[in-house]
Order: structure tokens, then sequence, then C-alpha cells
């Protein structure tokens, strides 16, 4: 039997954190191939002093006694970030970043740090990956100069605990996690190990202290934060930067907060001074588009709560090879795939012999079947080479027997088309009556503005 202070060799999985007692060219958790790595288990100190220093104890207390110190949120006057959080950093809240790099989440963090200190609330910046002439040189680019906005370069957790205690922020931010580094855990630094314990510690530290902390982690190449996945249910929100770096558009997409929705997400556009965020998100996305063209179409999508109308384009041109292309930018390759069986086989337009490209303008991404619709139109239309009428909006879930199925909350896509000057309309006939509800109490007559659909094949006698 192993005594518990025996040495041990043991085998941790760099993608999911997963260990195992052998090594395996596959995960048995992710199914990931050559992520497991070897690591020495030593025996565990007796005392590490950050794991204590922020233990209190505590006994079981009725909920009714419990007083609440009526703490308000901190907001930082930058809506893209504020209705995310869910109306403003709350005290003591730890925040998790994630984003491939590049994206612009130290810019965006930096930004942040500047709207805190504007307010006069104390802000420690501590990275382990640039030295205070790099971060300053980056503040200087995004007009960053506050008195209130200490740096700190350095990766070991318990010194920096200790300038936190001295100075005693409101907000501590930590750049990157996977650079920092316990003293008491043998791990190497970006180890699970040493992921895991140092969040703990600072999460311990954020409730004791009444300190938020900002964490940026990194990402692995499935677009995942890196380290163990308990990763993201030790903190509190866990934030996702997206976006293509060779376009300027970004979102903030919520996946975990506990003091608001999950629902909102932030738009913003990357400038030579930071990100800005958009407040007319539909306009900007429509910016350039012109004339009627065929291969055009536009598609109201919901991003977190918020409409955003984005223009879905499509090129077909006869293929010179045995096996066409098919590349899709924007939208999911594989729901391309299916449109484009529906089509053949159920409307007898082929395309099996032509390379077929799909983008959506802009840097957007669809990630719902309700813009199917328009991308099967903006097919057709290039396909038949017949433009699509510049106001015109199509929406709609295809299935594969091509009937269009109902979309949600179509009420706010519809409103916001209407807003961009959009007056027709091609709709799914199972959002009838919610869709009348809504034209009879925002506008009088809509006879010749909006048909209903069944069939794909309706789209195409009404357009084509």
């Amino acid at each position: 039997m192993m005594g518990a202070n025996k040495i041990r060799t043991k085998y941790v999985c760099s993608n999911c954190g997963a260990e195992t007692l052998k090594w395996m060219g596959r995960c048995p958790q992710c199914g990931e191939w050559n992520t497991l790595e070897e690591q020495v288990e030593a025996p565990v100190p007796k005392r590490i002093a950050v794991s204590e220093d922020y233990l209190t104890p505590s006994r079981p207390q009725k909920l009714s006694s419990i007083q609440f110190n009526g703490n308000e949120r901190i907001l930082l006057k930058m809506t893209e970030i504020d209705r995310p959080l869910g109306g403003g950093i709350v005290p003591g809240s730890v925040i998790l970043w994630g984003g491939e790099p590049g994206i612009g989440k130290s810019t965006l963090i930096l930004q942040i740090c500047h709207a805190m200190a504007s307010q006069g609330q104390g802000v420690l910046y501590c990275s382990g990956e640039e030295s205070e002439i790099q971060i300053k040189l980056r503040a200087e680019r995004l007009h960053v100069n506050d008195d209130n906005c200490f740096i700190y370069a350095g990766s070991n957790i318990e010194s920096i605990l200790k300038e936190a205690e001295t100075i005693k922020p409101s907000m501590l931010v930590i750049d990157s996690i996977q650079t920092m580094y316990l003293s008491g855990v043998e791990s190497p630094m970006g180890s699970p190990a040493q992921i895991r314990d140092c969040t703990s510690a600072l999460v311990r530290f954020a409730k004791k202290m009444n300190v938020s902390v900002m964490i940026i982690g990194h990402v692995t190449k499935e677009g995942n934060l890196a380290g163990p996945r308990i990763l993201e249910h030790m903190v509190d929100v866990v934030f996702y930067l997206e976006g293509d770096r060779s376009y300027q558009f970004r979102v903030l997409r919520t996946v975990k907060n506990r003091f608001g929705s999950t629902s909102e997400s932030g738009l913003f556009i990357m400038e030579g001074n930071g990100l800005r965020g958009i407040e007319d998100p539909s306009g900007y996305l429509l910016r350039n588009r012109t004339a009627s063209t065929p291969g055009s179409t536009v598609a109201a999508c919901m991003e977190g709560l918020r409409p955003v109308l984005v223009e879905i384009q499509a090129l077909s041109v006869h293929s010179v090879l045995a096996i066409p292309r098919r590349i899709a930018a924007g939208c999911d390759y594989n729901r391309m795939i299916i449109l484009l069986a529906v089509l053949e086989k159920r409307n007898h337009i082929h395309f099996s012999t032509d390379d077929v490209y799909l983008n959506v303008a802009g840097g957007f991404k669809i990630r719902e079947t309700a813009a199917d619709l328009a991308m099967a139109v903006s097919l057709i239309s290039v396909k038949k080479d017949t433009p699509i009428p510049k106001d015109l909006m199509a929406l709609g879930e295809i299935g594969l027997t091509g009937e269009i199925m109902a979309v949600s909350k179509i009420g706010p896509r519809l409103k916001e088309a209407m807003k961009m000057g959009f007056n027709h309309f091609i709709l799914p006939d199972a959002n009838r009556k919610e869709v009348l509800d809504f034209f009879q109490s925002n506008r009088g007559n809509i006879e010749n503005s909006i048909r209903f659909v069944k069939k794909l094949q309706d789209v195409i006698d009404i357009l084509f």
C-alpha cells in the first residue's frame, strides 16, 4: 500500500485536467491525443500560507439573521460591459475572461481599469506576461494614465496578495492565470494543479477582502479555457471575447453569471485607441450593403437579447474539381451542407457540380437556425442570377423535408428590421399569430409587406 507521503508519478491532461496513473496516447476523458503530461506528485506541504490565510472559521447561521450590507454594484459607465455583468461589477466577485490570443482581452481589461480608476477606485494590475514598461506602452496608446491604477509585474500569488493587502484596491487584475504560481505547490507553472490552486487562493481573497478580481485565461485550440474544467465553476462570472482578428467586430459573450443573465452580450469595434462599444450593431454591419445584388439577403439574428441584422452573401460557380468546394465564413459549415442537400432533393436546385461559398458580412458569426431561410434565399438567388429586393428580410428555420419552422423572439427581430427601413418580410406561417399581433400594435396595413410560407417551395414561387 502506498504511503501518504510517498512520491509518485501521474499523467495529467493539459486540455481537461484529467489524471491517470499510466501514460496513454489519448486522454480517456476529453479524447484529445498526446495531451497527457508526466508530473511528479510530491507530498503535500503541511502548511501553504495562502491556502489558510483567507480561510475564516464560521458557524452555520440562520438565513433570516444574515445581515446584508447593501453593497451596490460598481457601474463602469461602459454600456457594453455593464449590461452583460448584470448592471455593473459586484464587489467581491471573481470574473474570468477567455479569448484567443490577440483578440483584445488585455486591452479591454485595461480600459476597465481606467473606468474604475476614473471613479476614484483603486486598481492593481498584475501581469506575469509583460513588464511594467510594456504595460505602460499599451496604456499610452489607450490614453490610460491614472494615479489610482497600480502596475505589478510578477507571477507569485503570495507576493501579489501581500501587495493587494497593502494597497487595498477595489479591483485586482491577474494577467494571466496560466503564468501564476504558488510556491507551496510542486507542479510547474501553467499546470492544472497550479491553475486550480492559484484560482482558489484568489477566490478566497476576493470573498474575504470584498475585492473584485478579474482573471484572464488562455484558451485551447478548440476555443475552451485552458486548464481544469473546475476553473469555470470556481468563479462567479465567465466571459468569452470572440471575433475574427481580420475584422474589427468583437462580441463579449456571457457563459456564466451568478449575478445576472447569461443572455446578454456586448458588441465592440476594435480601433486604434481600444475597443469601442457599438450602440447600433445593425447599422454597422449593413453600412456597406449595396443595391439589390444576386446572392445577398438580410436576416435578423439574436445576439443575447438584442436583434442584429446581418447580410448573408452567397456565391456559386461551376467547379473544375472532382469534388466541388464548400466554404462557409461566419456560419456553420454543416448547416450549409444540409441546406444544399434540401435544395437539391426537395426543390431540384442542383449545386452538386458547383463550388459554393457562403459568407456573413462584417465578421459576425451566426449561431442560430433562424437564418436558414435567408441563407437558402441567397443560394437560390445567385444560382438563378436574380437579385433580392434590398428592403426584404427573410426569417425561418428549414427542416430536412423542406418545411419552414417557427423562430423565437420574432417581435424584437421585426422591430429592429423596421427601424432599419425594411418593409417586406418572408416569415414562417407557424409565427403567423404573433406576427399579426405585432404588426397590429405597431403599424396598420400589412397586406403588401409580409408573406407567410410553409414550405421552401413557397418562397421560390414568391421570389423567383
